[in-house]
């Protein structure tokens, strides 16, 4: 029993001993024990931590990369499209204004010692002090106030409004050599992918820059009258809430539309934002417009008289049309220019594959005067472009299964409660 208790401390110790390794030098000196060799161990040890710590102190840092600076005609072109934009804006911007409108708050007691306000933008056309802006912006307008550039704000007075075409005139009374009519640009010749400069009031923000590009050409907004604008321009160049009424640019600074609308993001408060397509009025609409608009506060659409669809091919196919194309008159209004030209409605119901039923059998429309027919929109941008009221058109039509032609005369587009 003696020899058992002697032996299990040592192997205690042992034991101990091996499961941490690196403390076997220092039981001597916890004993309180002198042991020289474990000393020259220890320093032995020590002595070479230091040598590997100076060793790594003295090794070169790794180098840091270093970018490689950009080519030259690179940083040229760059400096190119800063100094277009600088100079654009400079030439530009003293001819953008900012537009504040007050309105009635009508029979509401608890706002009616606090008008309500909106905000727009809108650009100096002439030197009579005449603005073009949108017809939402002043629509309904009890006061209207201009800020320029400088900062000077004047009262104004409201010229014209088309609400077909959302445009509207105001006017300003000022010394005609502080004003800077902008330069109007060709709407049908701009294309997809080109440059496209918005400078306006978002937010009250006032003289913002924006850029982007024509990101598409031909859309159509429809209006409160049941209408449409045609030739809508499409752009990814920032519009928000202010802008409307400003003006699109080319690269060379000139007006190719005027900014109207927005695809919004809706915030958590209500408050819309740019989700990167924004629409503006084609600026050769506005060119045929405005004119009229200074004259006589008014424009006169050109109108047919009829509601109507695009031919798809299962119209085609149920007319046994040899071609999926052209405007099928579906309803003809009385008293229109279409009625008084006999062009004939759709009587036969018929049901669509989605179960929708509509009616066919009309005529259909392939050509007004030289210009093919193949959609519907087609017909309506004739009208925008080239149409006149009380000017004679050939349209060509197909008619049980044979092609011919009708002289229309075209009216003036009556408002939405004639119509109804």
């Amino acid at each position: 029993m003696l020899k058992l208790r002697i032996i299990l401390p040592v192997i205690l110790i042992f034991m101990m001993s091996a499961c941490t390794l690196s403390s076997v030098p220092n039981l001597a000196a916890l004993s309180g024990e002198n042991n020289p060799q474990a000393q020259e161990t220890q320093a032995a040890t020590e002595s070479d931590n230091t040598l590997k710590d100076t060793q790594i102190a003295s090794q070169p840092a790794a180098p840091i990369a270093q970018p490689t600076p950009l080519p030259p005609d690179l940083i040229a072109e760059a400096d190119a499209e800063e100094l277009l934009l600088i100079n654009l804006y400079e030439r530009v911007n003293p001819s953008v204004v900012n537009i504040v409108v007050t309105v009635d708050n009508g029979d509401e007691e608890e706002n009616s010692f606090f008008p309500s306000q909106g905000q727009g933008s809108g650009f100096i056309v002439d030197n009579q002090g005449h603005i073009v802006t949108n017809n939402h912006v002043v629509e309904e307008a009890k006061e209207v106030d201009v800020t320029f550039f400088d900062g000077t704000t004047v009262p104004a007075e409201i010229v014209g409004e088309d609400p077909d075409s959302d445009l509207a005139v105001i006017k300003v009374n000022v010394d005609q050599s502080g004003l800077r009519p902008v330069v109007w640009g060709n709407s049908d010749e701009i294309l997809v992918g080109q440059r496209a400069v918005a400078i306006g009031n978002p937010f009250g923000l006032a003289g913002s820059l924006t850029t982007g590009i024509i990101s598409a050409l031909g859309r159509n907004l429809p209006t409160a009258n049941r209408f449409q604008i045609p030739e809508i321009i499409q752009t990814d160049a920032a519009i928000n809430p202010g802008n409307s009424g400003g003006p699109l640019l080319n690269s060379e600074g000139e007006v190719i539309g005027v900014n109207t609308a927005i695809v919004p993001r809706m915030s958590s408060l209500g408050e819309r934002s740019f989700l990167g397509v924004g629409f503006a009025i084609p600026s050769n609409l506005a060119k045929r417009v405005v004119p009229s608009l200074i004259d006589s506060g008014t424009y006169e659409h050109p109108w047919i008289g009829f509601s109507g669809n695009t031919v798809f091919p299962e119209i085609a196919t149920a007319m046994e049309l040899p071609e999926a194309k052209g405007a099928l008159v579906s309803e003809v209004i009385s008293g229109s220019p279409a009625d008084d030209a006999n062009l004939r409605g759709s009587s036969q119901n018929f049901e669509l594959d989605n179960g929708q039923t509509m009616k066919i059998g009309g005529d259909v429309i392939i050509a007004i005067e030289d210009e093919e027919v193949r959609v519907f929109d087609d017909l309506i941008s004739y009208l925008s472009r080239r149409g006149e009221v009380g000017k004679a058109v050939t349209l060509t039509i197909v008619r049980d299964g044979k092609v011919q032609t009708l002289e229309v005369t075209l009216g003036a587009r009556p408002t939405r409660d004639v119509i109804e």
